[in-house]
């Protein structure tokens, strides 16, 4: 099936290098260009893309008002395209909350010049193309349909939660955070994202939150009310132990895994494997919405310890990739 994309961008020179990546691609065609959101709006009216890359500083309706329009009335998946500037990664992660798929700083975005290197937009959209939206309402971000479980008591609270998410995944933690108490266990979180949009979304999280939400730094020790999100594309986000229970964070090196740095199975493998057999009770793992399968053999380690592992459902899933392939191994 051949992907049909729709370039939203002002600037004459970024709709051509978009256009230039996107086509030499044999199963993704450009359907058309716009310059502004009044002249997009009408295209995807008539054109009905799979895919729309939107700038997110435009002339008249700026590029996040758009996307509300989007995501409320034709729920298309978008790819944000934005500055690596503080500003422009604000705005991104206020898009990703919104319900934007994905998301390219312009810096990642050049003329190769050998026909083999791959650019990151295409598998974005390769991915954005398989994902699964809902109509959002009036001025809020989607809320899936989710089933609850009944919350545990204090008791039952695990000591420490690791999480790990892609496609989609900034908004279904957003709204995960959003019901975490003040006191919450540590959580340790690997979203797959551009090192460069970590720190705001990270922000953004901090100030709809209410725990502490922040970039994870190496050694740092893991405490109540603290929420750490892995900081970029070049480091792993570990658990090792502190002290005789204790435990602490670490950032370290090395190839990636399951295609990814950081990685999801980095991260969970890591807390297995510092609980050991006698400590697994103690932790619970989460898988959400994202493409393939990085977290599932990670998962299926923790469960083997006896921690409790939880994989969103297919129903609010943006992208049901991950999720399946843990359910897959039985490690949900």
């Amino acid at each position: 099936m051949t992907i049909r994309v729709l370039i939203v961008d002002d600037s004459p020179l970024m709709r051509a290098l978009l256009q230039h990546h996107l086509t030499r691609e044999h199963d993704i065609t450009v359907v058309g260009t716009a310059a502004d959101a009044a002249q997009a709006r009408q295209m995807i009216k008539a054109l009905d893309p799979d895919v729309v890359t939107l700038d997110i500083e435009m002339p008249g309706m700026d590029g996040l008002s758009f996307l509300e329009k989007i995501m409320q009335l034709r729920p298309t998946p978008v790819i944000l395209v934005s500055g690596a500037t503080e500003a422009g990664a604000s705005a991104t992660a206020r898009g990703l909350q919104l319900g934007a798929v994905g998301c390219i700083a312009k810096s990642q975005l050049r003329v190769q010049s050998v026909a083999t290197e791959a650019c990151p937009l295409v598998e974005m959209v390769r991915e954005a193309a398989k994902s699964h939206l809902v109509p959002h309402l009036p001025g809020t971000a989607a809320r899936r349909p989710v089933s609850v479980p009944s919350a545990p008591s204090p008791a039952a609270l695990p000591d420490i939660i690791v999480i790990g998410a892609s496609t989609g995944g900034v908004e279904a933690l957003s709204t995960v955070l959003s019901e975490f108490p003040e006191d919450c266990p540590p959580t340790l979180i690997v979203q797959h994202i551009n090192g460069c949009f970590a720190a705001a979304i990270a922000q953004s999280f901090d100030r709809a939150a209410r725990p502490r939400v922040m970039l994870a730094e190496s050694d740092m020790p893991l405490e109540r009310g603290m929420v750490l999100l892995a900081p970029g594309n070049d480091r792993h986000l570990q658990v090792a132990a502190a002290g005789a229970r204790g435990l602490r964070c670490v950032l370290r090196e090395g190839d990636p895994v399951s295609g990814h740095r950081p990685s999801v199975d980095r991260l969970f493998s890591s807390l297995a494997s510092t609980l050991g057999g006698s400590g697994g009770e103690r932790a619970l793992g989460v898988l959400l919405t994202g493409m393939g399968q990085d977290g599932a053999q990670g998962m299926a380690q923790l469960a083997s310890i006896g921690a409790r592992t939880i994989a969103q459902d297919q129903a609010s899933c943006v992208v049901f990739g991950m999720p399946r392939a843990a359910i897959e191994l039985g490690a949900a």
